[in-house]
């Protein structure tokens, strides 16, 4: 991460003058980071880029994105223990956030394909404002998609777009406004607005909060006309772990949900200073 990044995020956790640090005197120690739970591990890299900051080693002990067993230590700081003291909760903070971001996803692409062994399970633009490259990281690390970073990344063309222009107007405009390496994607909350979205250029078609069997229903319309070779179909809308086999299941390429970031918990993870110094 940038240091400037680095640094916003050090000084929210420490503000001023950190008093319960500075009773501890100037000694080595080393600490273990130790997983409480099973998890798909992220957030390695940056806890590392919080320990260093502050001049400490420290040593990971999986690799991101890897199966980690409860009780498993994932990793060792060693150096100045007032600094490790005053690095922990922000390390852990990422670690905790991260890695419980990259469990859902896994178990989300698990589930989707047993149903659908092609599928992508992509995550949202519904992140914590500032977070989200750490956010989207971690999908990607629980086997996800990390869809749009923001909105350069493609034209999505919303319900709120039509409503004032009309899908037709959206799509030619988009045609002749965008580069020509960025895909024009439309969310359609009909299968008559699909057609429209599949006759006239469209890239990807989104079904908005749609039942997974007006989905199949849209699927076979599309395969019936010869247009379903021309798009990417992606569901998404009131999609979650408990229903993501049955979107799977009707053939769509992607399925999208908010819930890989909006519902993730946090793994819990604690730091244990080992007696002695070093």
């Amino acid at each position: 991460m940038q240091r400037s990044e680095l640094e916003r995020f050090i000084s929210e956790d420490l503000g001023a003058w950190d008093d319960s640090s500075a009773i501890i005197p100037e000694i080595n120690a080393k600490a273990v980071i130790i997983s409480k739970e099973d998890c798909i591990i992220s957030g390695l890299a940056e806890a590392c880029e919080v320990f260093g900051y502050f001049g400490l080693v420290a040593e990971p002990l999986f690799d991101e994105g890897e199966f980690v067993p409860s009780g498993c230590e994932v990793l060792h700081v060693r150096g100045n223990a007032r600094k490790i003291l005053q690095s922990e909760r922000l390390a852990l903070n990422f670690l905790a956030r991260m890695s419980g971001i990259s469990t859902l996803t896994r178990e989300c692409v698990l589930c989707a394909r047993a149903a659908n062994s092609n599928i992508r399970v992509a995550c949202t633009r519904k992140t914590t404002p500032g977070f989200r490259l750490y956010e989207k990281k971690a999908v990607f690390l629980g086997g996800g998609d990390t869809h749009r970073f923001n909105l350069s990344d493609a034209v999505l063309i919303k319900d709120n777009h039509i409503k004032l222009i009309g899908l037709k107007e959206c799509l030619s405009t988009a045609r002749l406004q965008a580069s020509f390496t960025k895909k024009i994607e439309v969310e359609v909350e009909s299968l008559e607005d699909m057609l429209v979205a599949a006759e006239n250029g469209a890239d990807i078609i989104m079904f908005d909060n749609m039942p997974p069997e007006h989905v199949a229903m849209g699927i076979e319309q599309l395969l019936q006309r010869g247009l379903r070779s021309r798009v990417l179909l992606e569901a998404s809308g009131g999609i979650t772990l408990s229903n993501i086999g049955d979107y799977a299941a009707t053939g769509v390429d992607v399925v999208s949900l908010g819930a890989l970031t909006r519902n993730a918990r946090w793994i819990d993870f604690s730091l244990e200073i080992e007696k002695g110094t070093i």
